[in-house]
């Protein structure tokens, strides 16, 4: 074998090993969705006041282990994938899940006064609001269907923090429903994402971004 020979056997390796380091992954954003969708539809359930015959914190788990944890894992990845959009919204919202876990876990039992309990919720939800804001805004520029979700998601924060600071059951029932909405918008574009990365004929509409 010739030096020659050598070398391009050794050039040929590096660019092997370059290309399985730039190799694409699957696109996250579908899991990020879905944990999201479920974690959302089971505390707004709650909120609304359908488990009537559950302990009502059925959520609390999966604000662990699918909301937090399944979304935190889905951000890391957007960032592999050099989405900064995804890897911000993905990270940020499984950190909301997992502080508000321990939240209900480590503070709310020591709260003796359900209203002192809801001004912190209050003060969490306006803070995140603030966040969903811009990250709407942002949103025009992906796609319809991610638009959808946090603009349902802007209406279901701001409608849950007035209902905090006002101790409104009233309100925080309304937030329940629209959340639930805002789960079933995030449903349908997780869907979308594992339809339309699939070969198969089934695909699910998402529409343009609203701004270029």
């Amino acid at each position: 074998m010739s030096v020659n020979d050598d070398r391009i056997t050794a050039a040929d390796e590096r660019a092997a090993t370059a290309e399985v380091a730039v190799s694409p992954i699957a696109d996250p954003a579908p899991l990020g969705l879905a944990a999201f969708a479920l974690t959302t539809f089971l505390l707004s359930a709650a909120n609304a006041g359908w488990m009537t015959k559950a302990s009502g914190d059925a959520w609390l788990g999966y604000a662990f282990a699918y909301g937090g944890f399944g979304q935190l894992l889905a951000g890391m990845w957007e960032f592999r994938n050099k989405n900064v959009f995804g890897a911000t919204a993905f990270s940020t919202y499984g950190g909301f899940w997992i502080g508000l876990g321990l939240w209900a876990e480590l503070v709310a039992p020591s709260i003796k006064d359900p209203a002192v309990a809801n001004h912190d919720l209050g003060w969490i939800l306006l803070a995140f609001a603030i966040f969903n804001t811009y990250m709407l805004l942002m949103s025009t520029m992906v796609n319809s269907a991610v638009f959808a979700v946090f603009l349902t998601l802007e209406i279901t924060e701001i409608v849950l923090f007035l209902g905090g600071f006002a101790n409104s059951s009233g309100l925080t029932k309304t937030g329940g429903y629209i959340g639930i909405i805002t789960a079933l918008v995030a449903w349908y574009t997780s869907a979308a994402g594992v339809a339309n990365g699939l070969p198969g004929r089934l695909k699910l509409p998402v529409g343009r971004p609203l701004m270029g």
